[in-house]
């Protein structure tokens, strides 16, 4: 008998409807529940495909450094299928990212390297590729590695259309290197033409873990414009309390981007009529419980 091991577990994640927040309408909205795979993030997709892809090329083995500028979730599923794998995983991250994100790479066995604030994740990125220069590793670069959204292409996109029975007209995004909206938008694309992708970006202000707004310099390389119908902007606050009401009305207990996600596909619902519109929900909550950010009553 053939037994699974972890790898095998990532990814085929829920789709559940959301039963209060969209209010009286004919619309449905689906959330994909990301949380629900091994390392708690949508990234174990790419993760483990970055690394899968990379093996097969024979560019990497076991028991090479690998490198990665991370905001957080990358960072963790990284940890995760480098632990599968046998690499060492070095991170290179904002000191701003919450201590749980933290203390769940080093978990995995991860060695952090951390950069200020003010540096951000671009300067995180110049690092990882000065770092790769002078043989201290490679980098997988999950902002210009197409296997970023292949995994997307091969994963997410089949499973919501098979889960939708291809009922699906609007999917909703967050957008940090883009992973997840090109390679599901190609799939869908390719089923139906029709089908709206909608992508979601910070207000300019807005910090919002996760979702960028890139300065044109550092667009991601995989990053295709013409594979997103719309972009829409959201505000922080917004993002945080529909995050909020997602635990306390849905029991959907998720972190920001996903509130940001949800807050976009709710705005959406009220231009359309007879709508099956499916969101990301791109980890858990417990990663953001030490920012404090559950605790506001709004």
């Amino acid at each position: 008998m053939h037994f699974p091991t972890i790898e095998d577990y990532v990814g085929h994640t829920p789709l559940v409807r959301l039963q209060r927040l969209p209010g009286n309408t004919t619309n449905t909205i689906l959330c994909k529940l990301e949380g629900n795979n091994p390392a708690g993030s949508v990234k174990d997709r790419p993760a483990l495909s970055m690394i899968q892809e990379a093996e097969r090329r024979g560019m990497i083995k076991p028991g090479d450094t690998l490198i990665e500028a991370t905001s957080g979730n990358t960072g963790i599923a990284l940890a995760m299928a480098a632990a599968i794998k046998g690499y060492r995983m070095v991170l290179i991250m904002p000191d701003n990212m919450s201590q749980e994100r933290r203390d769940a790479m080093t978990a995995y066995g991860a060695e952090i390297i951390s950069v200020s604030r003010e540096q951000g994740m671009e300067y995180a990125r110049d690092l990882a590729s000065q770092m790769q220069q002078q043989g201290q590793g490679i980098v997988l670069d999950q902002f210009a590695n197409f296997d970023n959204p292949l995994a997307h292409y091969k994963g997410t996109g089949p499973e919501i259309w098979q889960q939708t029975e291809g009922r699906i007209t609007h999917f909703v995004s967050s957008m940090g290197t883009t992973g997840t909206i090109m390679g599901t938008s190609r799939f869908l694309k390719e089923q139906n033409a029709a089908i709206q992708i909608v992508g979601l970006q910070p207000q300019e202000g807005s910090s919002i873990p996760g979702i960028r707004r890139w300065p044109e310099a550092y667009l991601p390389k995989i990053f295709e414009p013409q594979r997103v119908d719309q972009i829409v902007d959201v505000t922080q606050a917004e993002a945080e309390q529909t995050m909020r009401r997602l635990a306390r009305e849905e029991g959907i207990f998720c972190g920001v981007s996903s509130g940001g996600a949800v807050a976009g596909a709710l705005r959406l619902s009220q231009q359309l009529e007879h709508a099956v519109i499916v969101c990301i929900i791109c980890d858990r909550g417990d990663r953001y419980l030490s920012t404090g950010v559950f605790n506001s009553q709004s």
